[in-house]
């Protein structure tokens, strides 16, 4: 039998000598505030500015329901003051408004990208602003309808509602009073778009507007339309 002593002694092997890890002492803030570790506490991490990140952003826009809001570019300083209120009335719903080419533009003409639009949102609210004021000189048989002269809109304003009630989604017309009375889907009597929500741009403010009950009833109503056509269209066809 060998010896126990005569054997070598077991040589303990050299540890790698590694810098420290690196401890937080902060959690990651939300929005605004600057991270930093203990190993250099003097050097920033992260900085954010008080705007909202592109994450944030992202995901106020997931909890949203995309609408179609069908407007023109070109508005005076009351038509701007308005459309911006009923954008943020519109995103205090918990919906996103959608417009071309403003939010998005496809790589295709117009008509297709309106009803690539109108296909994947939910919900349309037009809104009518005055454009034109034209008066009708002569007809092509017989006397001009009227000689008054009157306002007009977009040519859209009457596309894409159109478009969208052949999809079936739910459809909210708004006009600033006086504009296209007497032409197209806005001058009332074609069943179902019968219902319009006038702003007298020349008595009414923007906030007595938003703030009548007509407006927060219809706003409502079609809100509410809104999410249960969101609801039919993203139902599983089988549920449990």
């Amino acid at each position: 039998m060998s010896n126990p002593k005569n054997k070598a002694k077991t040589q303990p092997i050299a540890m790698k000598k590694l810098s420290p890890v690196s401890m937080v002492t902060e959690l990651p803030p939300v929005r605004g505030n600057l991270r930093t570790s203990s190993s250099n506490p003097n050097k920033a991490i992260h900085n954010e500015k008080d705007t909202t990140s592109a994450i944030d952003a992202c995901v106020d826009r997931a909890f949203r329901i995309p609408i179609f809001l069908s407007t023109t570019n070109t508005v005076n300083g009351p038509q701007e003051q308005f459309l911006n209120r009923l954008i943020r009335e519109i995103e205090d719903a918990l919906l996103f408004p959608r417009t071309l080419p403003v939010s998005e533009q496809y790589p295709e003409n117009i008509l297709t990208n309106i009803r690539r639009l109108v296909f994947s949102s939910y919900g349309l609210l037009a809104i009518n602003f005055r454009r034109f004021f034209v008066q009708i000189l002569e007809s092509n048989i017989g006397e001009p309808p009227t000689t008054t002269p009157f306002w007009e809109g977009s040519t859209f304003s009457q596309i894409e509602p159109a478009m969208a009630f052949q999809f079936g989604i739910p459809i909210l017309l708004v006009r600033e009073k006086g504009t296209d009375v007497s032409n197209g889907i806005w001058a009332g009597g074609i069943t179902p778009l019968n219902i319009f929500v006038d702003w007298d741009s020349d008595n009414q403010s923007v906030d007595d507007f938003f703030n009548s009950v007509q407006w927060r009833e219809v706003f409502a109503n079609w809100t509410a339309e809104v999410r249960g056509n969101y609801l039919l269209r993203t139902e599983p066809l089988f549920n449990n």
